[in-house]
């Protein structure tokens, strides 16, 4: 679905050249929940504005469902982007003067779908988050969790193929960073593929696949899950004095 061969990205100035990916190498399959971790300046910001086409590379390979990304003119990648990515950021990026309603429309009415199918899909990603009964409320009318839910209904009225979330939860407390956090995870076992930034520990262990990004490059830490559980079986199996 996602491979990136070897990306880097240089940022030149006059005096400095600053290298924030260097061989950046990954390979993402379809219905993975990915959570993205490392230290500030790490380049895990770079990584995900690269993997939505955001932001050009430097250097290397970028494959989406085969479509090489580095051979796009601009207005390519961004009918590409709007077609096959969705956003959730953690500033949630609501209109303030619009209702629930007009802020998922927003980026619906510019795709140019039509107000029937846009109702639809409205109504739909927003029962999906639980927030149905208030489709009329501004944003200022919801709490900070609340308004996270519109950002990922928004996200999700475009049927992205993945989901690239830049710390989802960072703007919320830890009751509401976990109500979000169940809520990606039920995106994710309906069959969407999420790339998730944090740098909460607690959320990113939830994730089946870890991966951190250290001055630029990617250690990949697989299956927390399976992992603890390979080392508590490990534990509790009878050696064989035992037996």
């Amino acid at each position: 679905m996602l491979s990136m061969k070897n990306i880097s990205k240089v940022y030149q100035t006059e005096k400095v050249q600053t290298h924030a990916l260097r061989d950046f190498n990954l390979e993402v399959e379809e219905g993975e929940f990915i959570a993205v971790t490392g230290p500030s300046g790490s380049g895990k910001t770079t990584f995900l504005n690269i993997a939505g086409m955001l932001e050009p590379f430097s250097s290397g390979d970028y494959m989406l469902d085969d479509v090489n990304i580095g051979s796009l003119s601009d207005n390519k990648r961004a009918d590409l982007r709007n077609q096959k990515i969705g956003f959730i950021f953690q500033g949630f990026n609501l209109i303030p003067d619009l209702n629930l309603y007009e802020n998922i429309e927003v980026p619906l009415r510019y795709r140019g779908i039509k107000s029937s199918e846009r109702k639809r899909r409205i109504e739909e990603c927003l029962e999906k988050v639980g927030l149905a009964s208030r489709a009329k409320h501004l944003p200022q009318q919801l709490s900070g969790g609340q308004q996270q839910r519109v950002a990922i209904a928004r996200a999700l009225a475009g049927k992205p193929r993945f989901l690239l979330a830049d710390e989802p939860t960072g703007n919320l407390d830890s009751l509401m960073a976990r109500q979000v956090m169940e809520l990606l995870e039920d995106i994710n076992r309906e069959g969407s593929t999420i790339i998730m930034v944090t740098h909460d520990q607690e959320l990113a262990r939830r994730a089946p696949r870890n991966i951190q990004v250290v001055d630029g490059q990617l250690a990949d830490f697989t299956l927390y899950q399976n992992k603890t559980m390979d080392a508590v079986a490990a534990q509790a199996a009878p050696t064989a004095l035992e037996v």
